[in-house]
């Protein structure tokens, strides 16, 4: 009896009136929103404009997704074109089957493509996007769990997955593979943070200890997984896939360092500038409303001081023989009046 494993969802739908809602798409969408919106903060930190990594995503998703789809239906091809297949469904891309390989290459077509347009270098491009990245894949992988696909061996661990019976696959509980990159991949991340906080990685840096630390936990991953892949010499292609980009990685990350040391002070043209011009235009702004404050208090302190001059001269204690200016107006008058009854 099984005592505690993860539940799989009774379906991946649900029906919203028409529209039908797919756990997997919904889980590619919320990666896609985090690697965009993490990415703009990251590349405006570097020194680049808010909005350029949306931009450049706008060709790199459609890109990575052909791409994915790609790669998932020519390495699992007889899945749709062997016999009793129906091709039809290789274009079925909510049903499951993006390869990662296939979606970081073709991705990269895409950005390369979309920051020729904006003028920035691809590599600086790539930096700000790779922990984006590896969050979104975090996010991506529950779509596996929505499908009930990807998962591994036969175990009974607490944390073992509950998979149902249905297409291509047996009732009983397994290792949830999903769970494991699902985590590694954020593992990833938090690595590239800190490491490119602490050495200032640039150059596309970033992005190759990214896709290192990625293929490392791939490969022994994907050798946990028991859905049907072609094998070489006893070995899933896909842990082929991951050793060779891995040292792939890790040479372009050793010669990147001493050709090209450092990181890049300017990473998209003109971004400083504005910069300036809007910090110069907020400065000047605050200039004149200090001058109108200073105006202004000194126009009140002027009316302040008219008007207790004023009050002063009207309250003003009389000494002996010293009369006030209302007394003045008053002897005056007396005096004008004596002088008129004198010459009468």
């Amino acid at each position: 009896m099984d005592l505690a494993y993860i539940p799989s969802p009774s379906t991946g739908v649900i029906d919203l009136g028409p529209i039908p809602l797919r756990g997997y798409a919904f889980c590619i969408i919320i990666g896609v929103f985090v690697a965009v919106w993490f990415g703009n903060k990251r590349w405006v930190a570097r020194g680049g404009r808010s909005g350029t990594v949306a931009d450049i995503a706008v060709w790199a998703v459609p890109f990575g997704l052909v791409g994915g789809r790609l790669y998932h239906v020519i390495t699992d091809y007889q899945l749709y074109f062997s016999e009793g297949e129906n091709w039809v469904d290789a274009f079925k891309i909510w049903q499951g089957g993006l390869g990662i390989w296939g979606a970081v290459a073709l991705g990269a077509v895409g950005a390369w493509i979309g920051c020729r347009r904006r003028g920035i270098p691809l590599p600086a491009w790539a930096d700000a996007l790779a922990p984006g990245l590896a969050f979104a894949q975090a996010c991506g992988r529950w779509g596996n769990w929505f499908n009930q696909e990807l998962y591994g061996k036969a175990t009974d661990v607490p944390w073992a997955l509950k998979i149902s019976e249905g297409p291509n696959r047996v009732a009983g509980t397994y290792h949830p593979t999903f769970l494991y990159e699902s985590l590694w991949c954020i593992g990833a991340a938090l690595l590239v943070l800190w490491a490119d906080r602490r050495f200032k990685l640039g150059h596309g840096r970033v992005f190759a200890l990214y896709v290192a630390a990625y293929c490392a936990g791939r490969a022994w991953i994907e050798y946990m997984r028991v859905d049907e892949a072609h094998h070489i010499l006893g070995l899933r292609l896909n842990v082929w896939t991951a050793l060779i980009v891995f040292v792939l990685a890790v040479v372009y990350f050793v010669i990147s360092a001493k050709v090209r040391p450092g990181r890049e002070e300017i990473v998209e043209p003109g971004a400083a500038e504005d910069a300036a011009a809007a910090a110069e235009s907020g400065d000047a702004e605050g200039v004149e409303t200090a001058e109108d404050t200073e105006a202004s208090k000194d126009t009140k302190a002027s009316a302040a001081a008219e008007g207790g001059a004023d009050k002063a001269l009207k309250k003003a204690p009389k000494a002996d023989g010293d009369a006030g200016p209302a007394d003045a107006v008053e002897t005056s008058e007396k005096n004008g009046t004596a002088e008129t009854a004198k010459k009468g």
